[in-house]
């Protein structure tokens, strides 16, 4: 027996309202609740100046490493490379002058223990200030 008869049955839907609603409410908790990682570099505004050239040349030791692992204090070859040795020429290279800047042209291929040796010589020297040369790709 069908007591039914002549209704249709109802399909059930999904009522997305709610849902949507729901959805943004977690977003907007996530929005705030969210800390932002800020990458930002130190921002430095240089002074200007409107001077001339620099009458004396700076204070440069130029110390040269090639790839065979000979170390030059300003075009001078040095016959050991070790760290005394080379410290003995920086101070022989400054002369009296008060803080030379070391600057070190190494060689793509050097050994990385020479260029160590360099710096730990400048230390035992007593010159702190190092530079790097570098070359821009062609």
């Amino acid at each position: 027996m069908n007591f039914r008869r002549g209704r249709a049955s109802d399909a059930p839907e999904i009522n997305l309202i709610p849902l949507i609603d729901v959805l943004l409410v977690i977003i907007i908790f996530l929005m705030l609740t969210t800390t932002y990682a800020k990458f930002s570099g130190l921002e430095i505004n240089l002074p200007t100046a409107d001077a001339s050239k620099q009458a004396e040349p700076p204070n440069e030791i130029n110390v040269a490493l090639t790839a065979a692992g000979q170390v030059l204090v300003n075009k001078a070859p040095l016959t050991t490379a070790n760290v005394q040795s080379i410290s003995e020429a920086l101070r022989r290279a400054a002369g009296d002058a008060k803080e030379p800047v070391i600057v070190i042209n190494a060689d793509a291929k050097a050994n990385y223990q020479s260029v160590v040796d360099i710096m730990q010589a400048a230390q035992t020297a007593g010159y702190p200030r190092i530079s790097f040369a570098t070359q821009s790709p062609p």
